[in-house]
């Protein structure tokens, strides 16, 4: 008699704590899903504008390097091929650039760049005082039209392994643009593509 009332209070009890821990168990779920929803919602509102972003961003490296002259650089940085080194490096620290463009006449005959002024003229051991730029300049520099894309550019820089490439058309220099120019006008371009289509999804 001892063990039937023994198991019916066992019985009992669990009847009576199994409505209370359903009741706990659903108020859990209720408040994760309470806060679980707001996280989706936000997720997947990132999700539909990386979609949006990736799908519809134009492809900025198929712009020709005319629309990088327009927004990006100054004038030419030219120097003339009988200039001094030293005039040449105080040019360039100056204003801050890299390489100046060598000209002759009118014409480019080449390019003097910070490595040609460590490897050629101070390894070297000559005097930036007593020589001329034209000695000292890469000659024959490669070189780009306005109507090359800025992504062949770009691989142009990266193969050869030179981060200056004078924009030359029909004979006249147009622009001195460095491996960065290029890189600062893609990624300032596509951050600004990015913040529209933020804000469009903000508005719709």
């Amino acid at each position: 008699m001892r063990k039937i009332l023994e198991k019916s209070a066992t019985v009992i009890g669990l009847a009576l704590i199994s409505p209370l821990a359903f009741a706990a168990n659903l108020e859990e779920v209720q408040t994760f899903v309470g806060k679980a929803v707001p996280s989706a919602f936000v997720l997947m509102m990132l999700i539909i504008i990386a979609l949006v972003y990736f799908r519809q961003l134009p492809n900025k490296s198929a712009d020709t390097l005319q629309s990088v002259l327009n927004s990006e650089t100054n004038a030419a940085q030219t120097v003339e091929a009988d200039a001094l080194v030293i005039e040449c490096v105080r040019k360039m620290a100056g204003q801050k650039i890299g390489a100046l463009m060598v000209m002759d006449s009118g014409k480019l005959v080449g390019i003097f760049t910070e490595r040609d002024a460590l490897s050629r003229v101070l390894a070297a051991g000559r005097d930036p005082r007593d020589t001329r730029v034209v000695e000292v300049m890469t000659t024959d520099p490669c070189c780009a039209s306005p109507q090359m894309t800025v992504g062949a550019a770009m691989d142009l820089v990266t193969k050869n392994q030179f981060r200056h490439l004078p924009v030359v058309e029909n004979g006249k220099v147009q622009a001195l643009l460095s491996s960065r120019d290029l890189s600062h006008w893609l990624g300032k371009n596509r951050t600004g593509e990015l913040q529209e289509v933020v804000e469009l999804s903000h508005q719709s």
